[in-house]
């Protein structure tokens, strides 16, 4: 049997509503470059990005906190290959626990010299402190914030 292979290209383009826990955390962001979590009434975790409802309890989230803008690297990858609608590389991009927080948020790292990969994953290790940063000019939008070395 002949296995095929096929080439799709799929450009979609949709809006969708945030609800009322994203569009105030977009809010927050926009006007105010502060990042809120949202807190478990259950088990008092404290959820960034904020969620509606809890992830472990599926119990509603009560409480707005603010967290941050410091925090600890969980995760990160360095892209080396351009990708369509992502900016041109090298980039890196992980996801930070931020202060106050019990789940960690996806942001783009700044400032870091990317040009030699294994120095830059040993800058950006797990545990390495961060701040998050924001644009001056922001629309409510995660592009809003990335993170910088502390």
């Amino acid at each position: 049997m002949e296995l095929l292979k096929r080439k799709e290209d799929w450009k979609i383009t949709y809006t969708h509503a945030l609800g009322e826990v994203a569009s105030w955390f977009y809010v927050q962001l926009r006007d105010n470059a502060k990042i809120y979590g949202r807190r478990c009434a259950k088990s008092g975790r404290v959820l960034v990005p904020p969620r509606a409802f809890s992830d472990q309890t599926l119990e509603p989230t009560t409480d707005w906190v603010e967290v941050g803008p410091g925090g600890k690297i969980e995760a990160f990858t360095i892209v080396y290959e351009p990708f369509e609608n992502l900016p041109e590389p090298p980039y890196a991009f992980g996801y930070v626990q931020l202060d106050g927080a019990d789940t960690a948020i996806g942001g783009f790292f700044k400032g870091v010299d990317l040009k030699d990969p294994h120095k830059a994953a040993e800058i950006l290790k797990v545990g390495t402190r961060v701040t998050a940063k924001f644009a001056d000019k922001r629309v409510g939008d995660v592009l809003d914030f990335w993170f910088e070395l502390d």
